[in-house]
């Protein structure tokens, strides 16, 4: 089968693109014919060696595929040859074929093609956990999403509307704020000129926003800090900008304010049936339509280069997929 390996960390450009052995599953494994592959910032990192979680070379990056399960495993259960899935391997998606475990598996909708459950789990999973467990998001309370035109950052705007929030959604560019209107926030903010404070102070009329969701880290988290509501919640959720922020603890202090972290991995394994509520509640909003998840550029399997620079350039509005086999 084909696959995208990285031999060396760096750029993309330093992967390649080579045939390799087809995988063989555990006890407790499936095979996916990959039809569709989602990338994530955090592949993006992993590539490059800065991810909390490194494995060992040569590696196949890529955490979230749609695709048909085509063989199994001998205590694989639920699951059969031929069924419809998403599906988040953690690594190895990056190929025709991919091994996932069990509980890594997600038969999908009739009505939903491989390319959107390809893109679905690891931003609604995120942002519903963040606003739900982690921010405990109130109706009529005001939500500041940094980053908001990325895929986490479109899910946060669309859960916080779901959940009654007032919503800010910021993003670096006019372009940007025009694709969020879709997911019809209550107000844009354009963070291009490096200022937000000022920003989210008027359109708070000076209190601050309740809960304020950040991807980016760096500048802007410093901001923010600065510019959250008495009681408010800072959550963070990466470091899109490459830079980790220090929290000065007496912003929190004169705040009253909370800096709470985002660790969906760690999250499903300590309260696994949390999660699993989480997931039943998010499948039901797309059945209903409430929610909408959107794929904004696509590519062949073999133009991988191309869909990580989306991400190394910073020009990320929705999510990006590679395309591997027709439905």
């Amino acid at each position: 089968m084909r696959a995208i390996l990285c031999k060396s960390y760096g750029p993309a450009e330093n992967l390649s693109f080579e045939e390799v052995a087809d995988p063989k599953p555990e006890a407790d494994e499936a095979i996916v014919e990959v039809y569709s592959a989602s990338l994530n910032f955090p592949d993006g990192l992993q590539i490059q060696g800065k991810y909390q979680f490194q494995p060992p070379m040569p590696f196949s990056p890529g955490s979230e595929v749609g695709g048909r399960i085509i063989e199994v495993g001998s205590s694989l259960s639920g699951f059969e040859i031929g069924d419809r899935v998403m599906a988040t391997p953690g690594i190895g998606g990056l190929a025709e074929r991919v091994k996932v475990k069990q509980e890594a598996l997600r038969k999908i909708p009739d009505n939903m093609n491989y390319r959107t459950a390809a893109s679905f789990v690891m931003v609604y999973t995120t942002s519903y956990y963040a606003l739900k467990q982690r921010a405990k998001l109130s109706p009529g309370e005001t939500l500041l999403v940094l980053g908001a035109s990325g895929g986490v950052g479109l899910a946060a705007v669309e859960l916080g509307k779901l959940m009654g929030a007032r919503v800010i959604a910021a993003a670096s560019s006019d372009e940007k704020l025009n694709f969020i209107k879709q997911f019809s926030p209550d107000e844009l903010l354009n963070y291009s000129d490096g200022e937000i404070k000022e920003k989210v102070n008027h359109l708070t009329n000076g209190r601050g926003a309740d809960v304020i969701y950040d991807p980016v880290g760096g500048d802007l988290f410093d901001q923010a800090c600065r510019c959250i509501n008495w009681n408010g919640r800072l959550l963070v959720v990466g470091f899109a900008s490459g830079r980790i922020p220090e929290y000065k603890a007496n912003l929190s202090l004169l705040k009253g304010s909370s800096m709470v972290g985002v660790f969906l991995g760690r999250f499903r394994k300590e309260e696994p049936e949390e999660y699993e509520q989480n997931f039943h509640e998010l499948f039901s909003f797309y059945e209903q339509g409430k929610i909408k998840p959107i794929v904004t550029e696509s590519f062949a399997f073999e133009d991988y280069i191309d869909a990580f620079n989306v991400f190394t350039e910073r020009r990320v509005m929705g999510k990006v997929t590679l395309e591997l086999k027709s439905e």
